[in-house]
């Protein structure tokens, strides 16, 4: 009986050890399949589409990837972007948005008006959020500032028709006797021909004639300051076309073989040797981007979103280039000045 007993416990301690092992298993198992059973957290992915070429446009890019990372986006660990670069060749971009639509981005981020149009017939659900979009309501992009009410909103850049004035009064207080200006522009970009649209009123108040001169292809741009010197224009307005930005350098050293001096609405024209840019900060909205596509991600609706206008703009003036013109900046406008290119 003894023996027995003794078999027995030993039975019992195995069977009691047995039955914690298997417990155990089972509930390393369940843990697992719960585990499996989560969800995977899916990584947003958006698309960046541009007219222009990357290089015009790397700072601002930082910018927007560093609004990103302030509200804690960061690009290659919780958010994938996916770049398309037209590269001055406006016919692409309906091919290149139809790309970013296929690959089902969850919006796109468009910086001028061209890629903001392609995109938008692309699609019409994708939402999409522009950054600096000259005449959003009059591009037909959307219905309202306040209300958009498609699947567009992001940030404008135009400030209609003082934008203009103020371009032109800048160089009519630095280029004395100012009587005629070049205007350089794209055909077919709608921000330029709503700029051209605003010029006059403007330039007849302040006595000036307007030479617009159509480029198509930086080929034209010879001719273009030809063109203007021969019709006796004493400066040089350059719209905001990418192209203008792509060929920064090569337009300043034609305006200063030509002896023109000129203005710009964006800063990079200036660092590449033009004489003087008038226009919103652009960092800033290219920073103001991250907080819509934040928005939307959160699921916040485009349609819902007020497109917001520019408030802080910027006055640059590259000295060196007034020195080589043989231009003297006047005290009051240099005062204005938010930065100076020594």
């Amino acid at each position: 009986m003894i023996v027995r007993l003794v078999s027995c416990e030993r039975c019992l301690e195995r069977f009691t050890t047995f039955c914690l092992v298997a417990a155990f298993a089972g509930s390393a198992l369940v843990d697992l399949s719960s585990a499996e059973a989560q969800p995977a957290v899916k990584t947003p992915k958006i698309g960046f589409l541009s007219s222009s070429s990357p290089g015009p446009r790397r700072a601002n890019v930082q910018e927007f990837q560093q609004g990103l990372r302030d509200l804690g986006y960061v690009e290659g660990q919780n958010i994938a972007i996916e770049y398309r670069w037209a590269e001055g060749k406006l016919d692409h971009l309906p091919e290149l948005a139809a790309d970013l639509v296929r690959l089902n981005v969850d919006l796109i981020v468009v910086p001028d008006s061209a890629s903001a149009q392609a995109a938008q017939q692309a699609t019409r659900t994708i939402p999409i959020v522009m950054i600096g979009v000259g005449d959003p309501i009059g591009l037909g992009l959307a219905a309202s500032f306040a209300k958009p009410g498609g699947n567009v909103t992001g940030t404008a850049s135009w400030e209609g028709p003082g934008l203009v004035g103020k371009n032109l009064d800048l160089l009519k207080q630095v280029v004395r006797d100012l009587r005629r200006v070049a205007i350089l522009f794209v055909p077919g970009n709608p921000a330029e021909a709503r700029a051209l649209k605003d010029a006059p009123e403007p330039a007849s108040k302040l006595a000036i004639q307007l030479q617009p001169l159509a480029i198509r292809s930086p080929g034209d741009l010879d001719g273009a300051f030809r063109s203007a010197a021969t019709e006796h224009a004493a400066a040089v307005w350059v719209l905001g076309d990418p192209m203008f930005m792509d060929e920064r350098a090569r337009i300043a050293a034609l305006a200063l073989d030509a002896r023109l001096p000129t203005i710009f609405f964006v800063r990079a024209n200036v660092d590449a040797g033009g004489l003087m840019s008038y226009g919103p900060k652009f960092g800033q909205l290219y920073r103001r981007a991250a907080t819509h596509v934040d928005k939307i991600l959160k699921g916040a609706k485009p349609g819902d979103l007020p497109i917001e206008q520019p408030t802080d703009f910027e006055l640059v003036i590259n000295l060196k280039t007034a020195k080589a013109l043989g231009l003297t900046i006047p005290q009051s406008v240099l005062l204005r000045a938010d930065d100076k290119v020594e």
